[in-house]
């Protein structure tokens, strides 16, 4: 009786008490099965309009499955009560720990969303012994109802940049607020009109507000954040800018200079060989990858030209004010324009239209570094999950990883 009572208490199924308990064994597995009746003297309370006191009109016995007592399975079976309201007519009863239909009590799928916010859906469903589909549903619920739709209202500066979804140079795109360290939006693809729903949700007065946005070199970002923001500055950040300086210039003049040494072999295994160790920082290095570099640039003059390039244009993001930024850069352009080698050249006159994105960052001192790491974390997601087959659910988990900080 002390048992039954003690149950019954940490049960707190509210309008019900325990009749009876008993235990049975299921595909090796032990199952707790607890029998509920209704306490007659508990007032009623009808789940459409909340009128409390309507009698009962009829009763269907269920089964749901409620939180494991240590190793072992609990499975509910008590009645379920329709009420017959005046307003509403015949309707469920309200319960606090049950919702309308659902077929597991509300502190399990609590305990399921928990769950399923460190350890994929198909590990949360072995461990409660829930079906895969069940166990996603309950989550999906979960995170709409905590979420809900992104509060856009005074949003003044977002980071993009795209992330890839599936194989095959399937792409979506994240948007940030990059103070908040907020995932405002996420949506399949990376055009224009994949993410002007963004722009819309803004409204006419959000996209007015929106003072900058950065981003990488993408054309559709830029041409739709232009399009529909006008007051928006654009900010290209630096290490997309540096990256593409690594593909274009220094491994375009290292693969030159390689097929210009092909009879001296030793000098052109130290070519070929050097990728990564001109794309590095210089920061980053250790002493023995210091001496090859100081070897490499010794021997070659157009690798060093375009390794010197590079730490040069770096620079250019250290400048608080623009007009020495802009001096800065003419220099340099300059230089490269002169350089003789023509895929430096080539890169200095493609991003000469872009220099205005690049100075915007004397004013807005933000990159997409933080985006870059977000991306890293969705990689984590997915990887945990083995893949999302619903593009809704996989963006709500994104969204719930990075809620904001305020």
């Amino acid at each position: 009786m002390a048992a039954a009572q003690c149950i019954e208490r940490l049960g707190a199924w509210e309008g019900y008490e325990l009749e009876s308990s008993s235990e049975e064994p299921r595909g090796g597995v032990q199952w707790c099965i607890l029998r509920l009746k209704a306490r007659p003297s508990d007032v009623r309370c009808c789940s459409g309009c909340g009128f409390k006191g309507a009698p009962v009109h009829d009763q269907e016995e269920r089964r749901v499955r409620d939180l494991p007592i240590f190793e072992a399975r609990v499975e509910l079976v008590f009645p379920r009560l329709r009420l017959l309201c005046p307003h509403c007519g015949p309707k469920l009863e309200e319960l606090a720990w049950l919702e309308p239909y659902a077929r597991v009590t509300t502190r399990l799928a609590n305990g399921v969303a928990r769950l399923c916010k460190v350890m994929s859906v198909r590990h949360v469903a072995a461990f409660y012994g829930l079906s895969w589909s069940t166990v996603k549903l309950i989550d999906l619920r979960h995170l709409m109802r905590e979420l809900g739709p992104p509060c856009l209202d005074d949003v003044e500066v977002i980071g993009m940049d795209e992330f890839a979804i599936q194989k095959g140079h399937r792409y979506a795109t994240v948007i940030v607020e990059p103070y908040r360290k907020q995932v405002l939006w996420v949506c399949r693809g990376r055009g224009r009109l994949d993410v002007r729903p963004f722009f819309e949700q803004l409204g006419p007065h959000g996209r007015l507000r929106l003072k900058a946005a950065v981003m990488d070199m993408n054309g559709a970002y830029t041409e739709e954040v232009r399009f529909q923001c006008p007051n928006a500055e654009i900010v290209y950040d630096l290490f997309h800018v540096i990256a593409k300086y690594g593909r274009e210039v220094i491994d375009r003049v290292r693969v030159d200079e390689a097929n210009r040494l092909r009879q001296d072999k030793p000098a052109r295994k130290l070519v070929k060989s050097s990728r990564w160790l001109l794309l590095r920082n210089r920061d980053n290095l250790v002493d023995q990858e210091r001496i090859r570099l100081k070897d490499l640039l010794a021997a070659n003059r157009a690798l060093t030209t375009v390794y010197l390039m590079k730490d040069d244009l770096k620079a250019l993001w250290d400048y608080r004010h623009a007009g020495y930024a802009k001096r800065f850069w003419d220099q340099w352009y300059h230089r490269a324009m002169r350089s003789r080698i023509p895929a430096l050249k080539k890169f200095a006159r493609n991003l000469k239209p872009l220099i205005d994105g690049i100075l915007a960052h004397c004013r807005y001192p933000l990159g997409t570094n933080l985006i870059e790491g977000i991306n890293n974390k969705i990689k984590v997601i997915k990887r945990m999950a083995y893949g999302f087959r619903d593009d809704a659910y996989f963006f709500l988990k994104i969204r719930a990883a990075f809620p904001g900080v305020r």
